[in-house]
């Protein structure tokens, strides 16, 4: 059976935006710099790469894909000076999971209520996919305001590059 489109496209988005996530934390110059939390910044890249990583790893490898991960969502907030290659280590288990479950995932799945309430609601897991998406665009353009901040450069990494989308093909 061939995967739905939607779980197509969003598979390249998922996997555009992770790498994105990545290209960012690559850009601080070095592991302090991505912990640091200027006046008025709550969460530091560290943190929204760790939060997003199990937000991910969660209900979309463990929920949908079966892939074994415990969530520790109250370290996701507290850990703090871990070295870049850790927080890159659990991107690349997160674009595993990711490439493990999207694939598989059927129309009926999709069309399926979620297997886990999400705020005291249920959604289809289209929808909620939907949310995980723009969640990690969310903070992923957090991330690149914080690195921009701490580190007083304007310079882009491509965070979200069209190029990467599912249906992105050459002009000429």
């Amino acid at each position: 059976m061939s995967t739905p489109a939607f779980a197509t496209h969003l598979h390249a988005v998922l996997l555009r935006d992770l790498r994105g996530l990545r290209r960012e934390l690559d850009a601080y110059p070095d592991d302090d710099a991505v912990w640091e939390t200027p006046p008025g910044i709550s969460n530091s890249c560290g943190t929204l790469v760790l939060h997003l990583v199990g937000n991910l790893r969660t209900y979309v490898g463990h929920v949908l894909g079966g892939v074994a991960y415990e969530r520790d969502r109250p370290r996701e907030f507290a850990a703090r000076g871990l070295p870049r290659d850790e927080l890159r280590r659990d991107l690349d288990a997160t674009i595993d999971a990711v490439n493990r479950t999207l694939p598989r995932l059927t129309g009926e799945v999709l069309a399926g209520e979620f297997p886990l309430a999400i705020g005291a609601v249920r959604v289809t897991t289209q929808d909620f996919l939907m949310h995980c998406a723009v969640h990690l665009g969310y903070h992923l353009g957090q991330v690149d305001y914080h690195r921009r901040l701490t580190t007083g450069s304007t310079a882009t990494v491509a965070t979200v590059a069209p190029a990467e989308l599912a249906t992105a093909r050459p002009t000429a």
